[in-house]
């Protein structure tokens, strides 16, 4: 008889009589006294694993990071390489315009100046340069540009109304109340010009001497320079004298360096 009664108890709990349910209510009860006994048992158990996935997620993140960071550098510099060429070949081209304004007039020394303010920046028909006293710049001093026109070579452009230790402001003969005496056509009529604003000027000169569109205006310099053409001719039937709207050969918009000279042939009387 015992040994049958030891054969059923061992029967009972062999483990291949043992039954799903009871294994998993077994594990459940398990876990319920760790839980009980030891409640921050788990955690302790995997919070090396959390802050291992932390420490990665970090440490990826800083590398998609740093790839950011290069694309973005390359992308400066390639910019940084662009501005720089397109400077160069600025530098290039005003280095041969200064050339070329010394060939038109080899007997003049003047002071080359850059404009660091033009309409709209600065007051219309003013220019602001980046020199002044220091450079040798004078009140009255006439400043000239270089036309790409064919044959129109240096171009008068206003006198030097302002001068600074290291800036200075010229006023272009296209300001209101501008006066400078020039010529008008091929015959070097005379007429005296004055400034309407905005880049234009006028003139009043007689019905007979026949002006027409498109006609040359000079202006005084080391000579008789070309300063702008002849867009328009009102006339009036009971008017003995037409008046000539005038516009500069030079884009005040666009001059980007000058040239001064002490001609002496503006007065600085005429300077509004």
């Amino acid at each position: 008889m015992k040994k049958t009664f030891l054969a059923k108890r061992n029967a009972i709990f062999s483990s291949e009589n043992i039954s799903w349910g009871t294994f998993a209510l077994s594990i459940s009860v398990l876990f319920l006294l760790l839980r009980l006994l030891a409640p921050n048992f788990f955690w302790q158990i995997f919070t090396p694993m959390f802050r291992m996935s932390e420490t990665v997620s970090e440490k990826s993140q800083a590398i998609f990071n740093s790839f950011k960071d290069t694309a973005e550098l390359a992308s400066q510099n390639e910019k940084l390489t662009n501005d720089n060429a397109a400077l160069a070949n600025e530098n290039r081209t005003l280095l041969q315009k200064i050339k070329n304004i010394s060939g038109f007039a080899p007997d003049v020394r003047g002071i080359v100046a850059g404009v660091i303010a033009r309409p709209p920046e600065s007051p219309y028909d003013t220019l602001v340069l980046a020199k002044g006293s220091n450079d040798g710049i004078e009140l009255g001093m006439e400043a000239f540009g270089v036309s790409v026109q064919a044959d129109a070579g240096v171009v008068p452009l206003g006198v030097v109304s302002m001068v600074l230790s290291n800036f200075s402001r010229v006023t272009l003969f296209s300001a209101p109340r501008m006066t400078v005496n020039g010529w008008v056509g091929h015959d070097g009529l005379p007429l005296s010009i004055t400034g309407a604003g905005a880049g234009a000027m006028n003139a009043s000169v007689p019905r007979s001497a026949g002006i027409e569109v498109g006609d040359i205006v000079f202006a005084p310099g080391p000579g008789m320079l070309p300063v702008g053409n002849v867009i328009r001719v009102d006339n009036e039937p009971h008017s003995s004298s037409v008046a000539l709207r005038i516009m500069p050969l030079l884009n005040p918009f666009s001059i980007a360096w000058v040239e001064l000279r002490s001609t002496g042939a503006v007065a600085t009387s005429t300077i509004p």
